[in-house]
């Protein structure tokens, strides 16, 4: 809001209340959008200022209207060229379906970031990530947020291996633009009708007793499958990193929603995080936190789609 009251008022100076005003109404344009799966949206927005701070790990809150709730959405690539960032949203709720139901040339009413901390990678010294070896593990819509973090890293000289993970073939994403990125990229599906068969903590465990090392490993997805990868790689004694970003409500650590135990210890998703050490999460509190107020959502969720359904 700070920025946009600046750009306001810097326009106002130079030009006629009206170009002022137009500038506001099309700020954070949505300038592409295309459906990765029939309830996973991709959006590119224009966000100039976002786009030249913007670090792999970090997130943005998102309202669709003046009305509309506040979002938190990681930050899936950013271009500081074009002034841009993506974003990917799953329609799990009411607010949700409103992002997606929005189109090509409308403009978000707000959006604030990037918020969070960056991965702690991003902030190592130039040179010092040439040669690592990372593991990464997507699963579902998490794999999107890993898709930014792999870039910077193949961009610093690091090796990437990516598994990508998903309950059948129609619901994998950013698997092409993965494979343009990382050294490697596994596919596999609950069904085996895409890549192999199985979960991916099965693929993981194939590669290190097959010989492969890694220096630090990210895993990205739903809480349970988070969860398994820490117990599976523990005995490998890789380094591993998850990101909370699905239990975050208002992103700034004043609703209390994201609150989760990590080595003992109350943290908060959104002001600490997102990202923590893998091996000291409670998963199961994280999990518990998760469907407090399901029922609620899902009521909120169709009394939204009929609304939307019969405008159209």
């Amino acid at each position: 809001m700070f920025i946009l009251v600046l750009r306001f008022a810097n326009v106002c100076k130079n030009a006629n209340f009206a170009a002022a005003f137009q500038i506001l109404i099309n700020m954070f344009k949505i300038i592409r959008k295309t459906y990765l799966t029939p309830s996973v949206c991709l959006m590119e927005v224009e966000a100039p200022r976002i786009a030249m701070a913007a670090k792999p790990g970090q997130f943005l809150i998102i309202r669709a209207n003046e009305r509309g709730e506040r979002i938190p959405l990681t930050i899936c690539d950013y271009d500081a060229v074009k002034g841009t960032v993506t974003i990917v949203t799953q329609i799990v709720g009411a607010s949700s379906r409103i992002i997606c139901n929005m189109g090509t040339g409308e403009s978000f009413s707000d959006m604030a970031g990037p918020l969070g901390r960056p991965s702690d990678f991003t902030l190592l010294p130039d040179g010092a990530l040439k040669g690592k070896r990372y593991l990464f593990i997507g699963g579902g819509v998490g794999t999107a947020p890993i898709f930014p973090q792999v870039k910077y890293l193949s961009g610093q000289g690091a090796l990437c291996d990516v598994i990508i993970g998903a309950r059948n073939s129609s619901l994998l994403i950013f698997t092409e633009e993965m494979k343009s990125v990382a050294d490697n990229v596994f596919v596999c599906t609950d069904d085996g009708s895409a890549g192999e068969k199985g979960v991916v903590t099965k693929v993981a465990e194939r590669l290190l007793d097959g010989g492969k090392h890694y220096d630090h490993a990210v895993s990205i997805g739903p809480m349970i499958m988070m969860k398994f990868c820490s117990l599976s790689l523990k005995k490998y004694n890789i380094p591993l990193t998850v990101s909370l970003n699905s239990i975050m409500v208002d992103g700034t650590g004043m609703c209390g929603a994201c609150r989760v135990t990590v080595g003992g210890k109350t943290r908060f998703a959104c002001s600490e995080g997102p990202e923590f050490n893998g091996y000291e999460v409670n998963y199961d509190e994280a999990m518990r936190r998760q469907k407090l107020y399901r029922n609620q959502e899902i009521e909120a969720d169709e009394r939204c789609r009929s609304k939307l359904e019969g405008k159209q």
